[in-house]
């Protein structure tokens, strides 16, 4: 398969060793690739909810792909999110073509980019670690749910539903706190006199101008690959919001996968090393 060079890729929130994740997909999308610059912009694996007896090989064939890709030349940053926090104690770590850090500028163009996870801004994961853990958990099993019943609606030919947008956009609450968090991000970011500013951590993608009495900039949101998908691509002065198309890779074969899980000894020592 003829790769797509890209420029600068940026994805986030893939949620690694979660039921939710939709690891096969990801993959699929990095071998279609060939990024100069590859962004990982946090909660690429999941910490919190880390389960030793769940681990499967599609999942480690990710962070295989992300190190092969260093090894053949793309310069990959991880940036650090709350999922993955206890990473942050390596921040600014270097290793050849890997970079450790919590946030991160970019020079595109003569335009900076101004690149972070964003759980700094959310109040919840901050003061009440221990409720958003507990979030979290219902959370990828609310969207394990939601794919049996996907399978199932595909199986008779319906469209496929997805709970928890369609919670986030009856609770004004959650909208409010998608809206704030925007607000935040590019209020900063004009102050800064960035270009753009590249989050993810709300599961919501999007690319919009934000403007206010002192300018303006781009905000941009990967998404996530547990629900949308989606990826943000930058070339030749532009950039875009990628996402999945279902139709090149099937998903049937890829729902409700509970098998092929790694020995506890081989995750642990890939995550926790000694």
């Amino acid at each position: 398969m003829k790769k797509r060079k890209v420029e600068v890729v940026v994805i986030s929130d893939a949620h690694l060793g979660t039921y939710g994740s939709h690891a096969k997909e990801l993959y699929n999308y990095l071998s279609t690739i060939k990024p100069k610059i590859l962004v990982l912009n946090g909660d690429i694996i999941d910490i919190w909810q880390f389960r030793k007896s769940y681990f499967p090989k599609a999942h480690l064939k990710i962070i295989q792909k992300i190190i092969s890709l260093a090894t053949k030349g793309t310069k990959v940053y991880y940036i650090t999110g709350n999922h993955d926090e206890m990473l942050r104690k390596f921040s600014d770590m270097n290793m050849g073509n890997f970079t450790l850090a919590d946030k991160l500028i970019l020079d595109l163009d003569d335009k900076k980019a101004w690149i972070f996870h964003g759980d700094v801004f959310d109040t919840s994961v901050q003061h009440s670690k221990w409720i958003a853990k507990l979030g979290g958990l219902g959370y990828d099993y609310l969207i394990l749910l939601n794919r049996l019943v996907n399978w199932c609606l595909l199986k008779i030919g319906k469209e496929p539903y997805s709970f928890s947008k369609k919670i986030k956009a009856s609770v004004k609450k959650a909208v409010k706190h998608i809206s704030d968090f925007e607000k935040t991000a590019t209020e900063l970011a004009i102050e800064k006199k960035y270009d753009y500013v590249i989050c993810g951590h709300i599961h919501e993608p999007k690319m919009v101008l934000k403007e206010n009495k002192n300018g303006s900039t781009m905000y941009l949101n990967s998404g996530d690959w547990v629900e949308n998908l989606t990826a943000l691509e930058y070339n030749k002065k532009r950039w875009k919001l990628y996402h999945y198309s279902e139709a090149n890779y099937p998903l049937e074969e890829n729902l409700l996968e509970m098998e092929d899980i790694l020995s506890n000894e081989l995750i642990a020592s890939i995550l926790f090393p000694k």
